[in-house]
């Protein structure tokens, strides 16, 4: 189907919002962690065709700098109308009153219905009983490993690690150092990937964001520790990021990886292997399953000139939510259907993954919880404390702000 008769497609499936001044030039200013041609460029480009009253400037932010950004552009007057942010740092904009409360626009909208987002997305955007932004998808964590490096060590590929114990077992079979070939890949960098990487392995044990000071997490960091010991994992996990680490995994320098559902598309362009995915293992057989909820939200500046111009907008991205995961590779946030989803063997994994996925969070004072997980992290994994201390000194900074 081509560009046009998508969006005729688009137009009869959904009521696209209709500005009530659409005689009137509106621009509006739009922060993203995309890159031109993703997702929010492409959303943009789409809505000014459709509606050329309305200009969208876009400006492109690193991901670890957006919530900074933000911050220095708000205090100077000078933030735009609508923003990206992770999902945890929507309570911290919402706590602070710098974000717009859609809950009246959300009352007299057709398109959106807050209803049908799915729980953990939607506790991201809920601040004090205000819904503070709309989720534009969802991710969360699985296990990719390549089927056949798994042949070749002489382990079955239908039958992928579920324990702690597998994994381990697993990636000692698949690492070979004269090939420079790990065993596994992750991100244990310092910054709010390390924390959404580790976190569903502390869940799994019945803890959790408040609680890390327990057994469980413990076990959880030192099974870390062990893969950089034995050099099961790079060196370098200390500080790759998530898209890294995949990177890894695609050029064949590992055989196993743990990262998002966003890296399908790039797996399928890139990959020359049998590649396959399957559900993060548990600490043993019978144990709770989780996962992490990723992905961010949309929201609109309290500051904005355009508040109902801007929510336009935001319908419309809501409107397109059945085109996420083939086009952009994001999990729907909300019950629609994907109709024929590229690569159904990983869609149906991941979809499942999301009934397990956690928040993290949400609180006002995220980063500072995040980042004393981070230290517990980098100082156990760097032999500087062991488990037990780094985390009961997390505790104390976590008890701290909680």
């Amino acid at each position: 189907m081509n560009y046009l008769s998508r969006m005729a497609a688009g137009m009869a499936m959904f009521a696209l919002p209709t500005l009530a001044a659409a005689q009137e030039a509106v621009e509006l200013n739009l922060w993203t962690i995309d890159d031109p041609g993703e997702y929010h460029y492409v959303m943009a480009d789409e809505y000014m065709k459709l509606h050329p009253e309305v200009k969208i400037n876009l400006r492109t932010v690193q991901f670890e700098d957006m919530v900074n950004d933000l911050a220095r552009a708000v205090a100077t007057n000078s933030g735009p109308d609508i923003t990206h942010i992770d999902n945890p740092e929507v309570a911290l904009f919402a706590s602070r009153d710098l974000l717009l409360d859609l809950n009246p626009l959300i009352e007299k909208s057709k398109i959106i219905k807050v209803d049908d987002i799915y729980p953990g997305p939607r506790a991201s955007v809920t601040y004090e009983g205000g819904i503070y932004g709309i989720p534009r998808g969802a991710s969360t964590l699985a296990l990719y490993y390549n089927a056949d490096m798994f042949r070749a060590a002489g382990l079955d590929p239908d039958k992928p690690p579920q324990t702690w114990d597998e994994l381990y077992k697993a990636a000692t079979a698949l690492t070979h150092a004269e090939n420079n070939v790990y065993g596994i890949a992750f991100s244990a960098v310092a910054t709010e990937s390390g924390t959404f990487q580790f976190l569903p392995w502390v869940q799994m044990t019945g803890s959790d964001f408040n609680n890390v000071n327990t057994e469980g997490a413990k076990k959880a960091l030192e099974l870390w520790k062990r893969l950089l010991d034995e050099k099961l994992a790079s060196p370098d996990t200390l500080v790759r990021s998530q898209s890294d680490s995949m990177s890894t995994f695609i050029a064949g320098s590992a055989a196993m990886a743990i990262s998002g559902n966003w890296e399908v598309p790039r797996l399928v362009k890139q990959a020359k292997f049998d590649y396959r995915v399957t559900f993060l293992p548990v600490p043993e057989a019978g144990a709770t399953r989780a996962s992490a909820l990723g992905e961010g939200d949309t929201v609109i500046l309290k500051s904005t000139k355009h508040p109902e111009a801007a929510f336009a907008f935001v319908e419309y991205l809501y409107s397109q939510m059945p085109r996420s995961w083939n086009e952009f590779g994001l999990l729907p946030a909300s019950k629609v259907e994907v109709a024929n989803p590229n690569a159904p063997v990983m869609y149906a994994v991941f979809e499942e993954s999301m009934k397990y996925a956690r928040n993290r969070g949400p609180h006002a004072e995220w980063r500072r919880i995040s980042q004393a997980i981070q230290r517990a992290i980098q100082t156990t994994l760097t032999g500087q404390q062991d488990a037990a201390s780094a985390l009961a000194e997390a505790q104390a900074t976590i008890d701290g702000v909680l």
